[in-house]
């Protein structure tokens, strides 16, 4: 029978975020996830070892360039900013400026603009940060998903998505087994043992517990908030709505990825369509967690994903979506 990711069991009752969570980042941004493997669930899903393609090579990244082909993909995808006025693009309390190229030292992360370099602020490192990735079962086609994942983006928050795409054999049952319903999102916090349905209430308590309590503009305008979240998904034509046969990996794929940016929103379609559970670490304009990737990896980019199934790390949204069909679609 084959095997696949059991989410954590919910818990009555969990420690909220430690005084030490408080203090600006910490190891939420580093944060490793090894899924446990049930063998009574999802018997629709293959088992195998997952391997990546025969003479399968990484992509060499780079940077504000299209695949040929993927002009009318990204164009679609993009279409969600003037939809959603860029929420999601930006971290709490994004600032910028622009400073000498002096200021800032060549192994700081920083764009470059005529001869001068910018400089980026937030308040995401006041804010609590959570010890476990939050959980959240969702999908892409959804536009009240959109809405939460817009304010994971705005919050820098890392969080264990299980996709839940219309005919997914694992993970609809699943929140019809811990919630009594299938009604998406569904977010299990697994730091405060708080688990809940509705997307405003979601949005809610994620700005109470690991913000400043408050909630941009763009997500507070009830029907109009609903409505224009639908459109900004309207260039895709359904993407990541619909389930599409795969084999469930051992451990969920690991992500870095904003939802403002239409290159991170073709991947993770993919990942929703393929429901592959991922580790998605937010890294909006302002997340400090940017400093940290271009430390470790001598650049900024995304999206980027580490799959701990196959040892593969890779850049380039085109290159990713072919990767995870051939080595995930069954």
């Amino acid at each position: 029978m084959a095997a696949a990711l059991r989410p954590p069991p919910l818990l009555s009752s969990r420690a909220a975020p430690t005084a030490t969570a408080r203090r600006g980042r910490t190891a939420s941004s580093s944060l490793r996830v090894n899924a446990q493997l049930d063998d009574t669930t999802a018997t629709t899903s293959t088992s195998s070892t997952p391997a990546p393609p025969e003479g399968f090579t990484p992509p060499v990244p780079k940077r504000f360039e299209v695949k040929p082909g993927q002009s009318s993909n990204i164009a679609g995808a993009a279409l969600a900013l003037p939809f959603r006025l860029g929420t999601g693009v930006f971290v709490l309390g994004y600032g910028v400026s622009l400073v000498d190229a002096d200021q800032i030292p060549p192994d700081e992360y920083a764009l470059e603009f005529q001869g001068r370099k910018v400089k980026e602020t937030s308040k995401v490192g006041q804010c609590p940060r959570p010890t476990k990735p939050i959980e959240i079962y969702e999908f892409e086609g959804c536009p009240f998903c959109r809405k939460v994942r817009e304010m994971v983006s705005v919050l820098d928050l890392d969080v264990l998505y299980y996709p839940c795409p219309k005919g997914g054999p694992t993970f609809r049952p699943k929140v019809k087994e811990m919630g009594g319903k299938q009604q998406f999102p569904y977010m299990v916090d697994p730091n405060t043992g708080v688990s809940m349905y509705e997307s405003d209430n979601i949005i809610t308590y994620l700005a109470k517990t690991y913000g400043d309590g408050s909630v941009p503009i763009m997500l507070k305008l009830g029907l109009l908030t609903t409505i224009t979240a639908g459109l900004a998904m309207s260039g895709r034509s359904g993407k990541g709505s619909s389930y599409s046969p795969a084999k469930l990996p051992p451990q969920p794929i690991e992500i870095w990825a904003y939802e403002g940016s239409p290159f991170c929103k073709i991947a993770r379609e993919t990942l929703v369509e393929l429901e592959l559970p991922h580790l998605l670490h937010s890294i909006a304009r302002g997340s400090p967690k940017r400093q940290d990737f271009f430390k470790k990896y001598g650049l900024f980019q995304a999206p980027y994903i580490e799959d701990p199934n196959t040892g593969v790390k890779m850049f380039e949204s085109a290159s990713i979506v072919e990767y995870l069909r051939a080595t995930y679609a069954a």
